[in-house]
C-alpha cells in the first residue's frame, strides 16, 4: 500500500477525464489519472466513437465501390468485403489513438494508475487491478467514469447472438440479418455499417421515429435515406422478448414485440443489437464512503461549478446531467478545472452540437422546432435542399437539407439542423453562429466558397432572411 498525495485525481480516462487531467497539468497541478481499462481513452476511444467511425468509413467505401462508382465511369467488377481485415484496421485505429493519449499523459507528467477506483473517504481512493492494491490521496477528486449500455429488462444479452454495441463493433462475420432495438444514434450508425455490407437490418423503436431527441424532420429524412439501404422499421413498437432458437441447422434469434395498438410483431435475425441508450456508470466507486449524493436518475449531483455535495469532489461528462457526448465531457473537463483554480470560463450548453455519422450525416445545434413551439417562441424557418447545391450534385450527394431557425423579431439564430454530406464538419459554422449570437442575415451575407457544401448554410440563412435564398 502506498500513499501518493496529488493536487488532482481524475477517475476515468475518457474524453472528459483525460482532457481534464491535461488542463490541470497545464495549470500547474500535480495530477493523477485512474483508468480501469488496460488502454486509456474510455468507452469513446476503445469501444465507442472511434471504432464505430472506423467501421462506418470502411463500410461506406465498400458500399460506394459496390453501388456508386459506375456513375463516375469507374468499373470495378465484383467487390468483396474481408470483414476480418475491416476489424483489424478498426483495431489499429483504436490502438494508435489510445497510444496517443498515453503519450499526452507522459508529456504532461500525469501519473497513470491502471485499476478500479473506489472511495475510502472524501480524499482517498483505493485502486485495485487484480495484481496489487494502492491508496491514492488528493486534495481534489474528479469523477469522470462515463456511462454504460442501458439493459433492456425484457431482453437478456448473451454477448453472442443478443449483443450490445461493444460486441457489434467486433463481429467476425457479416450477418445476413440484424434486428436493432432502438432507433437512436448508436442503433442507426451500427445498423448502417452492416446494411452497407448487405445485412438486412430491421429497427424496432418504441417511439414514433428515428433519432427522437433531434428535430423530427431530420429523423424522417434519415429514415428515407436508410430505406434505400434496405432498412425496415417498426415504430411505436415495444419489444417483449428475444430468444435464441434452432431453425434447422442454424441458430437464430426470435424477437417478439407489440405495437401500441396491440398488434403482435415477430422478427427472426442472426443477431439482435440492444441499443436503447446509456446510463451513468458509478458502480464500484463506493460513493457512500465519501458521502457523494446521486440524483433521482442515478447521476452524480453537481452544482454550476461541477462540485458534488462534497466540495473537494467534482464530476463531469456522462455521469452527470446533460447530453451524453464525448465533446460535451471534454468541454466540461476544461471548464471544471479552470473553475477549480479560480478562473471564470464559459460553457454554452445550447452551442454543443449533436451528430449522427450515417450517410448522409446528421448534425444539429440549438433548439429544435418542437422545442421552440413548446416554449411559445415566435420563430421563422430558412431551408435549403442539397439537391439544389452544385457541389452536392457533383459528388452525387443530394439527399438532405440545411434548416435554420431564427427569432422572428430579432433574426437571432436559435437552431441549425442539417442532414447531408459532411454535416458533421459543417455544423461547426453553426456552433460559431450560436456562440456569438449571430443573426441569419449575418450568415447570409458572409461569402462562402463556391462550389462547397457550406453554401447550403448561406442559402438557408438567406431563406430565413425575408426569403432571400438565391438558388431555390
Amino acid at each position: 500500500m502506498t500513499n501518493k498525495p496529488f493536487d488532482l485525481i481524475v477517475i476515468g480516462a475518457g474524453p472528459g477525464g483525460y482532457v481534464a487531467a491535461i488542463r490541470g497539468a497545464q495549470l500547474g497541478m500535480k495530477v493523477a489519472i485512474i483508468e480501469k481499462r488496460p488502454a486509456l481513452g474510455g468507452t469513446c476511444l476503445n469501444v465507442g466513437c472511434i471504432p464505430s467511425k472506423a467501421l462506418l468509413d470502411s463500410s461506406e467505401h465498400f458500399h460506394k465501390a459496390s453501388h456508386g462508382f459506375d456513375v463516375h465511369g469507374i468499373k470495378t467488377g465484383k467487390v468483396t468485403m474481408d470483414i476480418k481485415q475491416m476489424m483489424r484496421r478498426k483495431d489499429d485505429v483504436v490502438i494508435a489513438t489510445t497510444k496517443g493519449i498515453e503519450f499526452l499523459m507522459k508529456k504532461n507528467n500525469i501519473t497513470t494508475f491502471t485499476g478500479t477506483a473506489s472511495f475510502k473517504d472524501a480524499t482517498t481512493l483505493i485502486v485495485t487491478n487484480g495484481k496489487k492494491t494502492e491508496e491514492v490521496s488528493g486534495a481534489k477528486i474528479l469523477i469522470a467514469t462515463g456511462s454504460e449500455v442501458t439493459p433492456l429488462p425484457t431482453v437478456k444479452q448473451d454477448g453472442k447472438r443478443i449483443i450490445s454495441s461493444d460486441e457489434a463493433i467486433a463481429l467476425t462475420e457479416i450477418p445476413k440479418s440484424l434486428v436493432v432495438i432502438g432507433g437512436g444514434v448508436i442503433g442507426v450508425e451500427l445498423g448502417s455499417v452492416y446494411a452497407r455490407l448487405g445485412t438486412e437490418v430491421t429497427v424496432i423503436e418504441f417511439l414514433d421515429g428515428l433519432i427522437p431527441t433531434m428535430d423530427k424532420e431530420l429523423g424522417k429524412t434519415l429514415q428515407r435515406s436508410l430505406k434505400k439501404l434496405g432498412f425496415k422499421f417498426h415504430f411505436g413498437t415495444k419489444v417483449t422478448g428475444a430468444k435464441v432458437v434452432k431453425k434447422g441447422k442454424k441458430e437464430v434469434v426470435t424477437v417478439t414485440a407489440e405495437t401500441k395498438k396491440g398488434k403482435a410483431v415477430e422478427v427472426d435475425a442472426d443477431y439482435v443489437l440492444v441499443s436503447i441508450g446509456r446510463r451513468p456508470y458509478t458502480k464500484d466507486l463506493n460513493l457512500e464512503a465519501a458521502g457523494v449524493k446521486l440524483d433521482e436518475r442515478g447521476r452524480v449531483d453537481i452544482n454550476e461549478s461541477f462540485q458534488t455535495n462534497i466540495p473537494s469532489i467534482y464530476a463531469i461528462g456522462d455521469v452527470v446531467k446533460g447530453a451524453m457526448l464525448a465533446h460535451k465531457a471534454s468541454e466540461e473537463g476544461v471548464v471544471c478545472i479552470e473553475k477549480m483554480v479560480g478562473q471564470k470560463p464559459h460553457l454554452n450548453y445550447k452551442a454543443i452540437p449533436g451528430v449522427v455519422y450515417t450517410w448522409p450525416e446528421v448534425a444539429a445545434v440549438g433548439d429544435t422546432e418542437e422545442q421552440l413551439k413548446d416554449a411559445g417562441t415566435d420563430y421563422k424557418v430558412g431551408k435549403f435542399p442539397f439537391k439544389a447545391s452544385g457541389r452536392a450534385r457533383a459528388s452525387e450527394d443530394t439527399d438532405g437539407f440545411v434548416k435554420i431557425l431564427a427569432d422572428k423579431a430579432t433574426d437571432e439564430i436559435l437552431g441549425v439542423h442539417m442532414i447531408g454530406p459532411r454535416a458533421a464538419d459543417m455544423i461547426g459554422e453553426a456552433v460559431v453562429a450560436l456562440e456569438y449570437r449571430a443573426s441569419a442575415e449575418d450568415i447570409g451575407i458572409m461569402p462562402h466558397a463556391h462550389p462547397s457544401f457550406t453554401e447550403a448554410i448561406k442559402e438557408a440563412a438567406l431563406a430565413a432572411t425575408e426569403d432571400r435564398a438565391l438558388h431555390i
